[in-house]
């Protein structure tokens, strides 16, 4: 595959690649380069004459004409919406759709001028706006889970969590910059496969990273990249913008689960010992990684409705890769065999064995506060939704078996799922 330096020389921006043997359309189910050029340029356009429209109508000014790109019930609805951003109910998919398809975006520019981040930083807006969306159309909206929609939904979270007052008496402007950035840009250009998928096919991005949290480096070297591109960050003293690309990319490979019980095992002793201090940007640093590692997998702590479609989203996505690896004769992946991984016992697994663990511990830290005890409670909750749902269908199993018993297959089958 190809590979585009943007910017400084040194920092790649690792574009779409192919596999040896795999066409990588079968992913993206894209057509040809210079026409997706021109469909970008048109969607920047119209992406920009949309926030135009809407950031007139949120500061209240009513424009002498209207574009017509967005009607003016939807603008109020997603206005109404952006007043309640810090609710834990905060419904992202219908903020999408409120906002045509723009929500990480939109979202994005009414943080940053909450947080007071452009007037600290100076940022220039149509700068500013121009980063936002280039972020926003790395992300694969054909991915149903990995796409900017996710993007949002962690960037939310991560809004919710920055509020908390154990830390937010403490951070800087700088934390939440790079909070919410990191939180925006942690899937950016995700393929919807996952690393064993990547190393096994041998693919460019493999190789690169010797086959060590190659997504979270392929995200964090993207983002560096359309950074510099943007020159969002040109007018800051060189040794500043050095230092927040560095903690931009140890803030997103933490997101990388395998290095969860590395995290969990520092997070528990420094919880155990008292030792958090907080006024230290080192401390300050380890737990915006850690609020990061929990918006990022925040899904199963969110009402049923919403946490329902998400564990629906990143399961077809999983499937989807089981069903390259069949068609490609390869060994299929973990959770990824629609035909004996089903999204009950996933989710279960998930919530027990990563999950659980992780906001028990972030809600110690935070003093069980409104906000934790209530994510706790809706992880409780939906747990016993998706064991009532995974009991369902073991007795449909049975009924279904013509001689009334569990065959040997299904038993192995059923076995299996209660043991994720």
């Amino acid at each position: 595959g190809d590979a585009r330096v943007r910017g400084q020389t040194g920092v790649v921006s690792e574009r779409r690649g192919s596999y040896p043997f795999i066409d990588f359309r079968l992913l993206n189910n894209t057509t040809l380069s210079g026409e997706i050029g021109t469909k970008k340029k048109v969607k920047r356009l119209l992406s920009f004459q949309r926030y135009f429209h809407a950031s007139r109508l949120l500061r209240g000014i009513v424009p002498q004409s209207s574009l017509y790109l967005l009607d003016e019930d939807y603008l109020g609805q997603a206005r109404h919406m952006l007043s309640k951003v810090g609710m834990w109910d905060f419904d992202i998919f219908l903020f999408d759709r409120l906002t045509n398809g723009n929500s990480l975006v939109t979202l994005l520019c009414h943080l940053f001028n909450v947080h007071g981040l452009i007037h600290h930083f100076q940022l220039d807006m149509v700068t500013l706006h121009r980063f936002f969306v280039m972020v926003q159309e790395d992300y694969h909206s054909q991915n149903p889970y990995h796409n900017a929609v996710h993007a949002a939904d962690v960037t939310q979270a991560m809004h919710c969590y920055l509020r908390e007052p154990k830390l937010a008496n403490f951070l800087t402007p700088s934390d939440i910059m790079l909070g919410l950035l990191a939180a925006a840009a942690h899937d950016v250009d995700h393929p919807g496969v996952n690393q064993p998928f990547l190393i096994k096919t041998k693919h460019h991005l493999a190789s690169l990273y010797q086959n060590v949290s190659v997504l979270e480096n392929h995200h964090w070297r993207s983002t560096i990249g359309m950074l510099r591109e943007s020159r969002l960050l040109a007018h800051l003293p060189k040794e500043l913008t050095q230092d927040i690309e560095q903690q931009l990319g140890s803030l997103i490979l933490a997101t990388d689960i395998n290095r969860q019980n590395e995290f969990l095992i520092r997070l528990k002793s420094h919880l155990d010992n008292q030792d958090l201090r907080l006024e230290d940007a080192q401390d300050r640093h380890f737990m915006l990684q850690i609020a990061l590692k929990c918006a990022d997998i925040c899904n199963p702590c969110r009402v049923w409705d919403l946490s329902k479609q998400w564990s629906e989203r990143v399961c077809e996505e999983f499937y989807r890769q089981g069903d390259l690896e069949q068609k490609f004769e390869l060994e299929i992946s973990p959770l990824c065999n629609q035909q004996k991984d089903t999204i009950p016992s996933i989710q279960i697994g998930f919530m027990t064995y990563i999950v659980e663990p992780l906001f028990e511990r972030w809600a110690q830290f935070t003093g069980n506060t409104p906000l934790s005890e209530n994510m706790l409670n809706h992880l409780r909750r939906n747990k016993a939704k998706w064991r009532s749902l995974l009991h369902k269908q073991h007795s449909s199993s049975r009924s279904n078996d013509h001689s009334g018993q569990v065959t040997g297959s299904q038993e192995q089958t059923l076995n299996e799922e209660e043991t994720p």
